[in-house]
């Protein structure tokens, strides 16, 4: 039995995302659990912040 295993990795754009969530989370100053909901409506708190 000559089985051969391939293991790809992509976690370069999941890195990418998640470094852009800290940022996100650091520079509008938010807190623990709303940068926990940030990570589902980050696009709403981006918006949020920049329309006034």
């Amino acid at each position: 039995m000559d089985r051969r295993i391939k293991i790809e990795q992509h976690s370069g754009v999941g890195m990418l995302w998640f470094v852009g969530w800290l940022f996100t989370i650091g520079y509008l100053n938010l807190g623990f659990w709303t940068g926990v909901l940030a990570i589902i409506v980050w696009p709403y708190f981006l918006g949020a912040h920049f329309a006034g």
